[in-house]
């Protein structure tokens, strides 16, 4: 793997994961070797996200072999246990998961590997920062104030263990209406473009209330593939660019 990088959020429901896939694939469409892990073990969202349910094939060595979709190598505990199966691990066997599909998965050569991790600054962002060495992290937050909060939790955690902050990205920023054009900033307006201005790091961009995103990432095809014109994927194509650019100058 040429690099390795982190997509987070110190809070739950900002839509990390849908972040991550679509940032999975809109880079996939550039020519680049991804490999997309979902980190988040009670709540994996990466198999429906991308239609696939299928289980990977394990070796006798214990080897996982990553399953596949549109030149995508994926690997969650979705694929591993039942959807209905609610997985009540203490910390440290979640540590041991985490480390299992990292290291025991035949990834392959990759130009970036994803980590989609779970909301949180706790024992799953510590196990990835100990594990590997992280090329940067993208945070994720909404517009609110409560989201605001925790995005910066975890722009504190990420530079105290000496993880470079790729930049904000705001998601549910302002939905246009089809009929008029007129803009609702449902959860607010510019705090990710405020805080990361604030704490010195790049803002990457809004990612527009979209329902298609939603009904996207539910039928198994995000909207970078769905709806490769519309406003969210354009948004998130422009972030894969900068994501791009940093690790290329790093």
């Amino acid at each position: 793997m040429k690099h390795v990088v982190a997509v987070a959020s110190a809070k739950g429901g900002v839509g990390k994961s849908t972040v991550a896939a679509n940032l999975a694939l809109a880079l996939s469409g550039v020519g680049q070797k991804v490999g997309l892990l979902d980190a988040d073990i009670y709540g994996p969202s990466i198999p429906t996200m991308f239609g696939v349910h299928d289980r990977p094939k394990i070796t006798e060595e214990r080897r996982i072999h990553p399953l596949q979709r549109d030149g995508i190598k994926l690997i969650s505990m979705g694929f591993l246990v039942p959807p209905e199966k609610a997985l009540i691990w203490r910390g440290p066997m979640v540590m041991g998961a985490i480390q299992q599909l990292l290291n025991d998965c035949e990834w392959g050569e990759l130009d970036v590997l994803i980590i989609d991790l779970p909301p949180g600054t706790g024992d799953a962002q510590l196990t990835l920062v100990q594990q590997v060495p992280l090329g940067g992290v993208v945070m994720v937050t909404t517009p609110q104030e409560v989201a605001l909060i925790d995005v910066v939790r975890g722009i504190q955690m990420f530079e105290s263990t000496q993880v470079p902050i790729v930049g904000v990205i705001e998601n549910m920023s302002g939905w246009v209406c089809p009929n008029c054009g007129t803009v609702e900033d449902i959860f607010g307006k510019g705090g990710g473009e405020q805080t990361a201005r604030r704490y010195g790091v790049p803002f990457l961009g809004a990612i527009p209330i979209d329902p298609r995103v939603v009904r996207s990432g539910d039928a198994g095809n995000p909207v970078v593939s769905s709806h490769p014109d519309s406003p969210a994927a354009k948004a998130f194509d422009s972030v894969a660019t900068q994501l791009t650019e940093f690790l290329a100058a790093r």
